[in-house]
């Protein structure tokens, strides 16, 4: 049996009933990997309003942070961590699957082979960083963290896809509106970020510096985050002084927007509002590394983190979330 088009958006589809049966409430949760002991962390984060962009007298504020303008964003969940190398490697070795026990799950697991699974890499992908517990993962591509969402979907029944722009930064500033969500000075940088002064130019396991007001970790250094939207740096121009949901889709193979910063970064790159757009240079070694759209060979500086939307779009929509 492999699951199907329609089959994924029915089990979006009834999960979406069930939370609209519950009031359209929503709360923190955990979510469960069967045929593995890990699990995912998810915060509930609140509809509302927020200035998105950094003010023109931000210090070390960038054009493309500009204009500010107002956003408002439906409730949705974020997972409290970046995706580590433990959970990641499920989807690249998805062998684990065969275990499952738990029926609906192993229903799921049967259509596995419908989904594209990332190549096992030839080489250390972690440039010698590691890949143990806790550690993010780094030095993949757009399309292979959109394809662990479609993965992590098929396999719990819920609808995961990368965070929007605009839903990042909601998340990171959690009703802030300096250049961290801590405040505006960088000398306190160290307590809440891994980024140049502090990291040893390496990333570190999650979860090891102060959250923000909404629960989340490392939402300013470590590793740099995919979003959804293609970079684009007048983007914020373009837009009505009141937007809802901004989504820039994708129109070429490069740019996407990269956020957060990461452990390779001075303090003024892992600023709230600060934007970076992907380029093919991450991915130039060759041919001593696997060469292919799964793999950056040059960035273990990004991963990523995954929303799940209760919102559930339709069938077409869905799969332009997940790039395809």
């Amino acid at each position: 049996m492999k699951i199907t088009n329609q089959l994924l958006t029915l089990f979006f589809i009834i999960g979406f009933n069930v939370l609209n049966a519950q009031g359209d409430r929503l709360n923190d949760y955990v979510q469960p990997l069967d045929g593995s002991q890990l699990q995912l962390e998810m915060a509930a984060i609140p509809a509302g309003k927020f200035l998105m962009g950094s003010p023109a007298l931000e210090h070390n504020r960038n054009k493309d942070e500009g204009p500010v303008h107002e956003v408002s964003l439906s409730a949705f969940y974020i997972s409290k961590y970046e995706i580590t190398w433990e959970i990641y490697n499920l989807f690249v070795n998805r062998n684990i699957d065969s275990v499952v026990q738990n029926n609906k799950a192993k229903d799921l697991e049967l259509g596995m082979d419908a989904i594209a699974g990332a190549t096992v890499p030839y080489v250390d992908m972690s440039l010698g960083m590691g890949t143990g517990k806790g550690l993010p993962v780094g030095n993949i591509t757009h399309y292979s963290a959109s394809q662990f969402c479609k993965w992590l979907s098929a396999k719990t029944g819920h609808f995961y896809r990368l965070p929007t722009e605009a839903e990042w930064e909601y998340s990171a500033r959690a009703g802030t509106s300096t250049a961290y969500y801590f405040g505006d000075d960088p000398n306190l940088l160290k307590d809440y970020a891994w980024y140049y002064e502090n990291s040893n130019d390496t990333y570190h396991p999650v979860g090891q510096k102060l959250p923000n007001a909404w629960g989340l970790y490392d939402m300013h250094g470590n590793v740099a985050e995919w979003t959804l939207d293609h970079y684009v740096p007048e983007a914020y121009s373009t837009r009505v002084a009141h937007t809802q949901s901004p989504w820039e889709q994708l129109a070429t193979s490069y740019p996407h927007t990269v956020r957060g910063g990461s452990y390779y970064d001075d303090a003024e790159y892992v600023r709230s509002a600060a934007r970076l757009g992907s380029t093919e240079n991450w991915k130039m070694r060759d041919p001593q590394f696997p060469k292919s759209k799964w793999w950056n060979t040059d960035a273990p500086f990004v991963g990523f983190r995954v929303v799940r939307d209760p919102n559930i779009p339709n069938e077409n929509e869905i799969h332009k979330y997940w790039g395809e």
